[in-house]
């Protein structure tokens, strides 16, 4: 059982990271484990509620409560299993999840919540340096063949669940290496990739085929793709950004922030003697003056990666109103995860962050942007904004990036050429992931639009399910 009085003798520690004067000046990750025996004592802070919310919050549901313990008592090898048991990928969202479980911790409600991600993240390489995660390649073959486009999160899961159970499974990626955002949106600070690279060593030694390269629809026709396989899982996520429809949004200098984070992760790829294919249109904020749009993750890592290559200065404007004291809005009640933070690893290291800002336009000079017209706003949220009268304001600006969100899935080429229906929102309709079109499935942000790491691992344990069970 749980340690009963540990929640009160113990108190949260800060997770480890890299003192941001001195990461700030290379790509390599910023976070760090703490010692076994302090890492034993935090995981005695869990109650092993009745009802753990943890678990409820986690989309994997995940068993936390349980490798809690475990790594209360130094158990490594039993608390692999159970995170294993969940998470095809605790390595991931032990470094990048937003951690919805520790938001909906019950000691949140008047206290620090578990460190339920340093756990995580601490079995997970203390499992790897052990020698426990070996591949599992199954025992026979059932003959059938199924096809993932798309290596991000998502496609790995029901790739790696698919393949436990006996199927073939070939993984299509348009991109130079598999990883999807994880390897070309995710800045290396946050997760180096030298372990999406061990990982994918594991799958392919389980007989999961990579083909990278390959546009599905374009080099690889929709015949062919169905004609080769017996099932097709749908795991491109949801890329097509949300824009600005603001006057001057055309000009020179003003980008999509994935469109600079491909580019700077693949500079980051090429400086290290990793494949990276060059970029169509090279962006830098190299001593620029940069003002980012949208305050949430993608919003962060375009300062963080600002900040290193050396930018003038970098300003996000974000249209959320301030965090109140406590760090939570009042629509964001214990255990609903928090809309924003207090700080962020990226403001931490020299990023300006104001609150309440809109943006309304972009002027420039011969064709380049020079100037975000913005005003003050009030509202709980975007859509409940109330301009401040007479706050109009000018920021100088050299590169201006949108990272206010996505869309819908790209239509043209796979998912047109397929047929697939839409829902409302444009994702492909799948509701229990199965699509309009016989034997062609749907998992991750491509089914239900841009989320978490963890809601696509999840994705793709549940799709591939639902494959496995047409299947036989």
């Amino acid at each position: 059982m749980a340690d009963p009085r540990g929640f009160l003798e113990v108190h949260r520690v800060a997770a480890p990271e890299r003192p941001p004067q001195d990461r700030v000046r290379d790509y390599a990750e910023i976070y760090g484990t703490l010692p076994e025996d302090e890492l034993r004592h935090q995981a005695s802070r869990c109650m092993d509620c009745g009802v753990p919310f943890c678990n409820n919050a986690c989309p994997l549901g995940n068993l936390i409560p349980d490798w809690n313990d475990l790594a209360r008592v130094g158990d490594w090898k039993k608390a692999i299993s159970q995170l294993h048991a969940t998470n095809n990928f605790p390595e991931f969202t032990g470094l990048i999840c937003p951690a919805p479980c520790e938001s909906a911790c019950v000691l949140d409600i008047d206290d620090d919540p578990v460190m339920i991600k340093q756990i995580e993240y601490w079995t997970i390489n203390k499992a790897f340096d052990e020698g426990w995660v070996v591949p599992e390649p199954p025992e026979t073959r059932t003959g059938r063949h199924v096809a993932v486009i798309g290596s991000g999160p998502a496609g790995m899961a029901a790739a790696a669940e698919l393949n436990k159970v006996g199927h073939r499974v070939t993984v299509y990626e348009r991109d130079e290496a598999p990883g999807g955002l994880l390897r070309f949106g995710v800045p290396d600070a946050k997760l180096e990739k030298w372990m999406i690279d061990r990982r994918i060593e594991v799958l392919e030694q389980e007989g999961i085929e990579f083909v990278c390269d390959v546009e599905v629809g374009t080099d690889l026709s929709v015949e062919r793709l169905r004609g080769e396989h017996d099932a097709v899982v749908l795991a491109t996520g949801s890329r097509i950004e949300r824009d600005l429809e603001v006057p001057g949004r055309d000009l020179d200098g003003v980008h999509f922030a994935m469109e600079y984070l491909y580019c700077r992760n693949r500079w980051v790829a090429d400086s290290q003697g990793r494949p990276a294919r060059k970029a169509e249109r090279e962006i830098s904020a190299a001593g620029k003056r940069v003002v980012v749009i949208g305050g949430g993750d993608t919003g962060m890592d375009c300062v963080s990666n600002s900040l290193r290559e050396g930018a003038e200065d970098v300003l996000l404007l974000d249209v959320y109103p301030e965090v109140p004291e406590g760090g939570r809005y009042p629509n964001t009640p214990w255990p609903i995860q928090p809309r924003r933070l207090v700080t962020t690893y990226a403001l931490e290291e020299g990023g300006e962050r104001r609150f309440g800002r809109q943006v309304l336009g972009m002027e420039g000079e011969n064709g380049h942007v020079r100037r975000v017209i913005a005003r003050e706003v009030s509202g709980e949220s975007s859509r409940t904004l109330v301009p401040v009268e007479g706050s109009e304001f000018a920021i100088e600006a050299d590169l201006v990036l949108i990272a206010v969100g996505f869309t819908n899935p790209e239509h043209e080429g796979l998912l047109d050429g397929l047929g697939v229906a839409y829902d409302s929102r444009g994702n492909v309709k799948a509701g229990t992931f199965t699509t309009s079109v016989d034997r062609v499935y749907a998992a991750g942000d491509v089914r239900v639009g841009a989320s978490l790491v963890v809601t696509a691992i999840a994705e793709g344990r549940r799709c591939a399910r639902v494959v496995e069970a047409a299947l036989r």
